[in-house]
């Protein structure tokens, strides 16, 4: 009887391995993403066409020229709306629909370079994954600002300034300076629930997406972290400067060396802050970059980088075996918000109750900015989708158009 549990167990272990490297997902690897025509996969090639004609007839209808699109938007008419990073001339529609690995369908040019927004925030938030899962922060639930020390700004300027004149002015600030800051937590700054009051980079809290009475604009009542959800860049800044005086080194080299690296992405892509967002840090000059491209700067980036971070987390952190986030992390981001259920970690975009795209699983999310830039991740699916410059009030249908093209 041993003997034969014993010959059963073995077959056991050796059929596991099998199964698992039998059913093991495609990974693209560097400069390579292998393409499969719809029809290999079962997939209806008509519908996908079709879908891929929705997307390009329902480009943008904003300007293309992004600083020109900027005043002509809200944003522009902002108090202090003007943009102080870089910005550059947007594409034309351009997209990929990636089905268990392989891209089945694409259109435009996807490796063009652009902007793409607030999906920048995604990857910011990986940023503070990471410090998460190396220890560099014990939990996304402490405090701040003891991780947070002196920010010293790198003014060369005032080297040509009268020195008497300036007697009473800091030469350096502290981030989280006051008692409402000093209650924000790191979990509060991934949520986007933290009401940091302050001004970064010229920016004032108040100043972005400002609401209601302006004449209340500055003395508002202060919310508790936590209890409200408001969508502000100049908060998002508050982060990447936070993060960065963690890793203590320039944050696009700490995602090219954790992350991007890792999963393949091309040399293409680029990570800027503002023209006024130096600081000296270890004796060095860096740069504290943008999680967003709201006043110009973030993440110039192609859709087939944009795909396999989107990839990435639809493998829950995984790639071919590297654990590059954690997964604990993942499932984290992908957690609702109590005040705001549809969103996780920045930039997570969940689809609770299936209001953001009906026709999608619930447990499906996309990682969103302007633009609008979208990839779309359904782990149900096995799919991800990444659509650039499309109208965002048809994103959803265009995900209905692909969803209802693979195999039943």
């Amino acid at each position: 009887m041993r003997k034969i549990y014993k010959a059963c167990f073995a077959l056991t272990v050796f059929l596991i391995p099998f199964t698992s490297f039998g059913q093991k997902a495609y990974f693209p690897s560097l400069g390579d993403w292998q393409q499969k025509k719809p029809a290999e996969m079962k997939v209806d090639a008509a519908k996908i066409q079709q879908a891929i004609d929705f997307a390009i007839a329902t480009e943008s209808e904003a300007d293309p020229n992004l600083k020109m699109a900027h005043y002509q938007s809200a944003f522009g008419r902002e108090p202090f709306g003007f943009p102080v990073g870089p910005m550059k001339e947007r594409g034309s529609a351009n997209g990929l629909i990636i089905y268990k690995g392989y891209i089945i369908g694409q259109w435009g040019d996807p490796e063009r370079v652009d902007l793409t927004f607030s999906v920048a925030k995604s990857i910011l938030s990986s940023t503070v994954g990471m410090a998460v899962d190396r220890g560099l922060i014990k939990s996304e639930k402490d405090l701040v600002y003891p991780y947070v020390g002196p920010i010293i700004p790198y003014e060369p300027y005032k080297s040509q300034m009268n020195k008497a004149d300036h007697l009473e002015d800091e030469d350096v600030f502290d981030l989280f300076e006051g008692p409402h800051n000093r209650k924000i937590t790191w979990e509060h700054l991934l949520r986007q629930t933290s009401d940091w009051e302050g001004t970064l980079w010229g920016k004032p809290d108040w100043a972005d997406r400002p609401q209601g009475n302006s004449s209340e604009w500055l003395n508002r009542p202060r919310k508790e972290p936590g209890t409200v959800y408001k969508y502000n860049d100049t908060r998002v800044n508050v982060l990447a400067l936070a993060i960065l005086n963690v890793w203590r080194k320039p944050l696009p080299v700490v995602l090219k060396e954790n992350l991007m690296d890792k999963i393949g992405a091309s040399p293409t892509w680029r990570w800027t802050g503002y023209e006024n967002s130096f600081i000296i840090l270890d004796g060095q000059i860096m740069q504290s970059v943008s999680g967003g491209s709201h006043w110009g700067g973030g993440m110039f980036i192609n859709a087939y980088d944009q795909a396999r971070f989107g990839y990435l987390t639809l493998r829950k952190g995984n790639w071919n075996g590297v654990q590059v986030i954690s997964e604990d992390w993942i499932r984290k981001s992908r957690t609702p918000t109590s005040v705001q259920p549809n969103y996780g970690f920045m930039n997570y975009f969940l689809n609770t109750d299936r209001k953001e795209i009906p026709a999608a699983p619930e447990s499906a999310f996309f990682h969103r900015g302007a633009g609008t830039n979208m990839v779309y991740v359904d782990e149900e699916n096995d799919l991800v989708i990444v659509a650039r410059w499309i109208k965002d009030k048809e994103k959803a249908e265009l995900v209905r158009m692909v969803l209802e093209s693979l195999p039943k």
